[in-house]
């Protein structure tokens, strides 16, 4: 390969570690030409960019970037598929479920908003991460809460109310 096209891959990966804020690196070596496949249609169908990488270019892009990323240098050995989501939690979700039927891809890392996982030991709690749109979703529910119980209450005792206030104004005459 050409210096200019290694040049051109390592700016493309900066610019897309650069527009992501997760991206996972996986071990899919050893996996055959319709595993994989079936893996990418995965990808795509939720939204997540899986490209295969050299090591050493990946590394570069990582180092290029001045991002703090030196705790994934240690992972980048063997083939490596580099997964870019815009969830934290998508492909953590998406190698859970494929490793039901097929024994890769293995994790070896992750970047997720801006913390670091090691190790394929990291895939469950990753999996389940709450992604920043049900995070918000539960605040928003627990803000409505209290609000939903006053006006509840109040509703359901409107007619009590009206009765006091009758019974009192009745009382005076």
């Amino acid at each position: 390969m050409k210096r200019e096209d290694k040049n051109t891959i390592i700016d493309s990966l900066v610019e897309q570690l650069k527009s992501s804020k997760n991206f996972y690196v996986t071990d899919a070596s050893s996996m055959n030409a319709e595993v994989t496949s079936k893996l990418r249609r995965k990808c795509f169908e939720s939204n997540i960019e899986m490209i295969v990488v050299k090591n050493t270019l990946f590394r570069k892009a990582l180092e290029k970037t001045q991002g703090k990323f030196a705790e994934l240098h240690p992972i980048l050995k063997s083939n490596s598929a580099v997964m870019f989501s815009d969830t934290a939690n998508g492909p953590a979700r998406l190698i859970k479920e494929f490793r039901k039927k097929h024994e890769k891809p293995i994790l070896k890392g992750a970047f997720v908003e801006e913390s670091i996982y090691i190790g394929d030991n990291q895939l469950e709690m990753l999996a389940s991460l709450k992604s920043k749109n049900e995070l918000i979703g539960d605040i928003i529910g627990m803000l409505q809460a209290p609000a939903n119980n006053v006006i509840s209450a109040l509703q359901s005792g409107k007619t009590t109310l009206a009765g006091v206030i009758k019974t009192l104004s009745d009382k005076k005459e």
